[in-house]
């Protein structure tokens, strides 16, 4: 059996979700994964031209992929009340058509930013260098995202949170969804659902064992913060809502796709159910 390629960023949120497998902590029924760390963006480009059998992505980019890629129910980060921020120089005011470094044209993030900032000027550029050019004055402002939104730098402040346009554009109650991960459809249905069985596990023994897992990810140089941050960020976005995806967060996803349909993102409307692995199948199968 080939080698099944799983593509994840190298941020502690998708290192945390995929290294129980990798160390050997979870039964993988006789499957082996090729795991690739790319960050984000270059992920959901790669996932448009159907490179890899699993990869993570952009929750917002996904309805450019729905007709090679299926949704995963596990390994999923939504906000809660917290999400990527917009911050600018404390002695900057931002004019209507401020420039603005974005971590990418695909991303969640970008995608909301869009939409509440028409007039704005997105700059793409690695999320690792986005604190930088705010500091320096090559752009406006920028959009933190990952464990950057932890810890700036002290001539920086908050213009806007993600969260409050998400709000703003969805209504109040749903979670803010930022990205899951995508398993490609010309994989055999039965392999598909034992993937994304194998991968829910996964989720569930690394958050079983949160304490050991960062202290090994931490001892072997796996990600790039540590101790309470790495725990603060972890509790963020990798915890029991990272393990299946609920009812409420479904009804997150509709309502993003909901807008970006609405703002010609899309030419058609999605459901989330629609493009999840039919569970009924394993269920016939197992009778």
């Amino acid at each position: 059996m080939n080698p099944i390629q799983l593509a994840h960023s190298p941020d502690a949120d998708d290192i945390f979700m995929y290294f129980a497998i990798k160390f050997g902590w979870v039964d993988t029924k006789g499957y082996t994964f090729e795991n690739i760390g790319l960050d984000i963006e270059t992920l959901n480009v790669e996932a448009l031209k159907g490179t890899y059998d699993v990869s993570a992505i952009s929750f917002g980019m996904y309805p450019l992929i729905k007709d090679e890629y299926a949704l995963l129910r596990t390994a999923v980060s939504f906000g809660e009340g917290y999400g990527p921020k917009l911050i600018r120089r404390k002695d900057k005011k931002l004019k209507r058509n401020f420039k603005v470094a974005l971590s990418g044209k695909y991303t969640t993030n970008a995608m909301l930013f869009r939409i509440y900032y028409p007039d704005a000027k997105p700059v793409y550029m690695d999320f690792l260098e986005i604190e930088e050019a705010v500091v320096s004055g090559k752009v406006d402002a920028g959009v933190l995202i990952h464990e950057s939104i932890l810890d700036f730098d002290a001539s920086l402040e908050v213009e806007k949170e993600v969260w409050d346009i998400w709000v703003e554009l969805a209504g109040e109650g749903l979670p803010l969804p930022l990205g899951g991960m995508a398993i490609r459809r010309s994989l055999p249905l039965n392999r598909a659902i034992d993937i994304e069985n194998i991968l829910i596990e996964g989720v569930k023994v690394a958050n079983d064992r949160k304490e050991e897992l960062c202290a090994k990810l931490e001892a072997e140089n796996l990600v790039r913060i540590s101790d309470k941050m790495l725990k603060k960020y972890l509790d963020m976005y990798a915890s029991d809502a990272s393990v299946e995806l609920s009812d409420l967060q479904i009804k997150a996803l509709d309502r993003l796709y909901e807008l970006g349909f609405q703002h010609g993102l899309w030419e058609t409307p999605i459901k989330t159910e629609a493009y999840l692995i039919p569970k009924e199948y394993e269920a016939l199968r197992n009778s």
